[in-house]
Order: structure tokens, then C-alpha cells, then sequence
């Protein structure tokens, strides 16, 4: 068996903590049950994302750090998006100098190694991110995610009121959590079998704490601290484009795999 690249073994080293041990996650408690019958579900649902609903663009820098699979992660990650599935994410080496850049415009992606000029192309973004950290979420549910909407803004259902003031709504295959907070409606949870994300950390009603739980295989448990975030500013289409030299040599999602958390199941 072809052994996992330099390159991406580097990639999940700059996310893996040197020699320190996580603490053990608190789970996530949810409300569970029939709960009672919400009338005003949608309202307040519309309530809730209307600030999330608006981001057609973010950057942000994002802090990682917990499990996935049988890797411990910590590491920064420079964020570029713009809807509906524009992505770049950079993995930044403590000394500034990138990692891994992702980028995804216009159905086509591609992930290059500075380190060992090696590049992937035209492998599906979710399956790029899935092999790096354990989610498998697309450029647009990651940038949903990030901006306090859950796995993406809908039309709500129905929802049901359960204790401790929550409200969970039903919106296209996902159950999304509300609650007040400073006397406004937000979204502090989702949940889409095998992902939960719970948010926390609000300031002037944005969240800055994001904790995405994966109970499938590999299991994953990552919190995501939110700074230097822009949102809806105009971006330059190079932030999406990565000049890759002529001679780079391909990279596949299988060696990435086998250097990432799913090698380890």
C-alpha cells in the first residue's frame, strides 16, 4: 500500500497538537422528546436567521482545536466564502508560511501543498474537508455554519417548544435549536444525523464559538473560535484562485485520507 504524502501528513500536522492531550468534550444536551406544539415556529425562526440569512460573504481567521477520529486537532485556518459554494480555506504554519490552500469556485476545486509542490483537482470540496478535519460539509454549509445559521437558512415546518426556553425547528432535513438571547431570538443549535453544532460566545448577537460533533466514523469533536471576521465585503476573484506551478506533482484523496483522521479508523 502507497504510503500517505509528506504533504499530506503536513496538512493534519498543522491541525494535530504537539504532545498535548485534549481535555475530554462536555457532551452535547439537547432537548429530546415530543416537546408541545410552537404556533409562532416560523416567526421566530425568521427572527432567528435573518442576520445569518443576509451573509453572502465572510472572512475570518478560524481557531480549531479538538478530536477527530484518533487525531487531536489545533491549528489556525485563514476562511474565504461567498455564496452559494465559493470556498478558500489556508492552513497557516506558526511562522505565517501556508500549509495547505483550498479553493472552490464555480464547481471546480483544487488543494495545494506549498511544502512539497503537490496539487489535487476537481475532487468534490466536502471531500477534501472530511479527509482534513472528519466534517463532511460543503463550501456552502461550512460558510452557514460559521455565520450562525446551522447547515443553511430555510424555510421553516413546524416546530415544538420544550423547557429551559428552547424552541426546535424543522427546516429541509435538519432540526435547527432557538433561544433568546439578550431578548432576541438566535439559533444556538442544529442537528443533521450524523452532525450536531452548538453555538456560544454571542457578541452583538453573532456567535463567536462554533462546537460541530460528528457521531458517525470517524467520530469528530471541534470547536471553531471565530476572529478578524469581515462579512459582505466585496472579494477579489483571486481569493479563490491558487497559481499552482507546472511541475507539481498530483496528490490524491486517498493519501490524504490515510494521513487525515479517517486513516486512523
Amino acid at each position: 500500500m502507497r504510503r500517505p504524502s509528506r504533504s499530506a501528513v503536513a496538512a493534519v500536522a498543522l491541525l494535530a497538537a504537539l504532545g498535548v492531550s485534549a481535555c475530554a468534550p462536555k457532551r452535547i444536551e439537547l432537548p429530546s422528546g415530543a416537546g408541545t406544539p410552537y404556533a409562532d415556529a416560523a416567526a421566530v425562526y425568521e427572527a432567528a436567521v435573518k442576520e445569518c440569512r443576509a451573509v453572502r460573504t465572510m472572512q475570518a481567521t478560524l481557531g480549531l482545536s479538538g478530536r477527530a477520529g484518533t487525531t487531536t486537532l489545533r491549528g489556525n485556518v485563514d476562511a474565504g466564502f461567498e455564496a452559494p459554494e465559493m470556498i478558500r480555506l489556508e492552513g497557516r504554519h506558526p511562522l505565517g508560511r501556508p500549509v495547505f490552500i483550498l479553493v472552490a469556485a464555480d464547481a471546480e476545486s483544487t488543494l495545494y501543498m506549498p511544502r512539497d509542490n503537490r496539487v489535487m483537482r476537481k475532487v468534490p470540496p466536502a471531500s477534501i474537508v472530511e479527509a482534513l478535519v472528519g466534517l463532511p460539509l460543503t463550501p456552502g454549509e461550512l460558510r452557514s455554519m460559521v455565520s450562525g445559521c446551522g447547515f443553511g437558512a430555510a424555510e421553516a415546518a413546524q416546530g415544538r417548544e420544550y423547557s429551559g426556553g428552547y424552541v426546535a425547528v424543522e427546516t429541509a432535513g435538519a432540526t435547527t435549536y432557538l433561544r433568546q438571547q439578550e431578548g432576541s431570538w438566535r439559533v444556538v443549535a442544529a442537528s443533521r444525523p450524523p452532525l450536531t453544532i452548538l453555538y456560544s460566545g454571542f457578541v452583538s448577537g453573532r456567535t463567536t464559538v462554533v462546537r460541530v460533533a460528528a457521531s458517525g466514523s470517524p467520530k469528530a469533536d471541534l470547536t471553531v473560535r471565530l476572529s478578524d471576521v469581515n462579512l459582505n465585503v466585496t472579494l477579489d476573484k483571486a481569493v479563490f484562485a491558487v497559481e499552482v506551478p507546472a511541475g507539481a506533482e498530483p496528490l490524491t484523496l486517498d493519501e490524504l485520507r490515510r494521513a487525515g483522521p479517517l486513516g486512523g479508523e
